[in-house]
């Protein structure tokens, strides 16, 4: 599963963190194999901005599960710190750490200024990607130059993509986490293309597919589409007003005056989601895996309601036993 640490109404980036923490523990306990952080710059209503920091926390309340990054957004970083960073927290928790990059930048122009690094960074990805496995391989082009301790260790690198990101991961040989965002046909292109085009590497000898979604699991379809309200319209209305907001109750959300297009866009973002009882839940990702052949399902449920989201991936998990 992947959380980011969303802030709640009535509540702060502090609480937000610590209920991430604790998440992680909940659901180690039902028997879920990964616990992804994001990384989010100046959002508001996100507090996973640092995710190697927070990667690190919940590895320490945890011992069995595997803790990552979905993802490292790598063109707001040197390779040479990422490495160290994971081979870091290798180190400390080995066998257990895996390493999730995504290619995106800054949300506006004031916080990739605040980073240092343009749009223009994003198209530089594959060649950072290549710098930062080779700073574990001590295959790079800086004599002297060596990344302690990650040098020698192998962390699983996870490629986050869309569309044509999934050509990067296919010629690096590395596994591909992709989600559905310009619907199922796109998505079944682009890992067919990736399948077809992967070339074996030293970090994965054959082709690997997570596919992403928001998932909720609740006792009626009505119930479990609300859960999906809060944050779904936080993505709306960050397109609108360029500012993802703390996620609201579903009940205040769907009260809001909302326009035409905004209610419009709303029930598209939810449309694309997958959400329903447990049954119903178990059918759509049994056709979505069969679809892409996927070697897993990467979650995410940022409902208001922690209880009910706690509920969601029980369910979740008894869906796909």
């Amino acid at each position: 599963m992947l959380d980011r640490s969303p802030v709640r109404t009535g509540s702060g980036a502090a609480r937000a963190l610590r209920d991430t923490v604790a998440f992680a523990r909940d659901v180690e306990r039902l028997g879920y194999h990964r616990f992804w952080v994001s990384e989010h710059h100046s959002v508001p209503g996100v507090a996973g901005s640092a995710p190697t920091v927070l990667a690190a926390a919940v590895a320490a309340a945890t011992s069995r599960i595997r803790v990552g990054t979905g993802g490292v957004m790598l063109p707001n970083h040197r390779p040479l710190v990422v490495a160290e960073q994971f081979g870091v927290l290798e180190a400390l928790y080995p066998g257990r750490i895996d390493m999730g990059l995504g290619r995106s930048v800054g949300f506006t122009g004031g916080v990739r200024d605040a980073l240092g690094h343009g749009k223009e960074a994003a198209d530089d990805f594959g060649a950072q990607v290549r710098e930062l496995l080779g700073f574990f391989t001590g295959e790079h082009a800086y004599p002297g130059v060596h990344a302690y301790p990650a040098e020698g260790l192998r962390v699983p690198p996870f490629l986050l993509a869309t569309g044509s990101g999934a050509d990067l991961a296919a010629e690096l040989g590395l596994p591909l986490v992709i989600a559905p965002v310009r619907g199922e046909r796109a998505l079944v292109e682009a890992v067919t293309r990736y399948r077809d085009g992967f070339r074996p590497s030293g970090w994965a000898s054959e082709p690997y597919v997570v596919v992403s979604s928001a998932i909720a699991v609740a006792d009626s379809a009505a119930a479990a589409r609300r859960l999906l309200v809060s944050e779904a319209w936080a993505t709306v209305y960050s397109r609108s007003h360029g500012v993802f907001p703390p996620l609201s109750p579903p009940a205040e959300v769907l009260a809001l005056p909302m326009t035409d297009r905004e209610r419009k866009r709303l029930e598209e973002t939810l449309d694309g989601q997958i959400s329903g009882t447990q049954a119903e839940v178990g059918d759509r990702l049994g056709e979505l895996v069969a679809a892409t052949a996927a070697d897993e399902v990467l979650a995410t449920t940022a409902a208001y309601d922690q209880s009910a989201r706690l509920d969601s991936f029980a369910a979740l998990r008894a869906a796909i036993s």
